[in-house]
């Protein structure tokens, strides 16, 4: 039996799913494969996400992944201190937490309907290359090892690419720019369901716990510490078991699931492309440095690399060359935000807890009228310029 695609992608999260989409869309002849046996489990996520950032891909909402609707988010300083970003001041921001197995399985039947085709239970095993051109993969399908053959492969294989190792691009991280995280889904517990909530300062080095609601007596409850602060393994759930129990709303709470996983919280990778090789997602290193947040711009990368994909398909030309377009249009959209946000996070993390006490109520006296790092940003140069001087021409 031959496998022979235009493309094939590794990997069958929402940055996979929306490039098999869109490549299908535009033409290719698509397939997806997913090592799991279910698309979507285990979730690892904090499930959070912004109306707009599903508008900007052509995500229409849909309730059957909707775990709840919140009103905004409040930023919490290690004393007290809260920063509440209303529907007025976030606009589109104002999100959603999701169940994200149900929205990751929502994504991949959208690319089987444009045409994608699906392969659980896959394992990508190496390259198949031929005078320094990737032509496919070798990987193995329900314990039987297979070659899949396609004009270009797409590593959307997450953290650490190791597709992308194999075609000789560097996805190794620094420990400084890798956090870990821990999470449970706490029920039986007492929290404001209409706003997920960010902690910030020394209960969370380097990061931050947050409070994700899934309805109104249940949360992700979830902490990120980056990878250079903790001493031991499993650190990480030990900051998190400390602060639910001194936090009273929390601290009777019941775990239903819990998870842990690390996360990139790096500047841009230089490059994601190879001759018949592009990388989207996490893979790509497009996680935003600030929150740990990759759906959204990982589901940016899929649309541009279905475009340039579904192109190189018609033209049979898989080259550097032509998926340099891909490059490009990511980077126009994502690579100064990501750049800004790595800078930024490079300062916050060595802040002391009073100096974040005091942006963070001088962000609640603001009347910053709409959210973004970019906005807040501006609002610190002009009280604490002394802050982001070294970054100040990204502002």
């Amino acid at each position: 039996m031959k496998h022979e695609y235009d493309v094939v992608v590794v990997g069958a999260g929402p940055a996979g799913s929306m490039t098999a989409k869109h490549a299908a869309q535009n033409g290719a002849k698509v397939l997806m494969i997913e090592k799991r046996q279910e698309i979507g489990s285990p979730v690892r996520c904090g499930e959070g996400i912004s109306r707009g950032s599903l508008n900007e891909v052509g995500i229409t909402p849909d309730k059957k992944w909707i775990a709840t609707e919140v009103d905004g988010a409040i930023i919490v300083s290690p004393n007290g201190h809260q920063f509440v970003i209303n529907e007025k001041q976030a606009g589109n921001e104002v999100g959603m937490v999701l169940e994200r197995d149900m929205f990751d399985k929502a994504l991949a039947a959208e690319a089987a309907k444009a045409g994608a085709e699906i392969l659980l239970k896959t394992s990508a095993l190496g390259l198949i290359k031929e005078e320094n051109t990737v032509k496919g993969v070798k990987a193995i399908s329900y314990g039987k090892a297979i070659d899949i053959r396609a004009g270009c492969v797409v590593g959307a294989d997450g953290y650490e690419s190791q597709v992308g190792r194999w075609a000789g691009i560097d996805t190794i991280l620094k420990p400084a720019d890798i956090t870990s995280c821990f999470q449970y889904r706490l029920t039986n517990i007492k929290h404001n369901y209409r706003y997920c909530e960010f902690i910030i300062g020394s209960a969370a080095p380097g990061g931050y716990v947050w409070i994700f609601p899934k309805d109104d007596h249940t949360a992700n409850v979830g902490i990120g510490v980056l990878l250079s602060r903790l001493k031991k393994p499993g650190e990480v759930k030990g900051y998190l078991d400390r602060f639910i129990q001194k936090d009273e709303r929390l601290r009777n709470g019941q775990p239903l699931d819990s998870v842990s996983g690390a996360v990139s919280v790096s500047p841009p990778i230089e490059r994601t492309i190879a001759d018949g090789l592009l990388l989207v997602g996490d893979a790509a290193r497009v996680i935003d440095p600030i929150t740990g947040g990759g759906i959204a711009n990982g589901c940016v990368t899929g649309v541009c690399a279905g475009k340039v994909l579904g192109k190189a398909a018609r033209d049979g030309d898989f080259s550097s060359a032509i998926l340099e377009e891909y490059e490009r249009l990511w980077r126009d959209k994502l690579e100064n935000k990501l750049w800004r946000n790595w800078m930024a996070k490079e300062k916050l993390i060595t802040l002391s807890d009073k100096t974040l006490d005091d942006l963070v109520q001088t962000l609640s006296e603001s009347g910053i009228d709409k959210l973004s790092v970019h906005n807040i940003l501006k609002v610190i140069r002009d009280r604490h310029p002394e802050l982001v001087k070294e970054f100040e021409n990204l502002i």
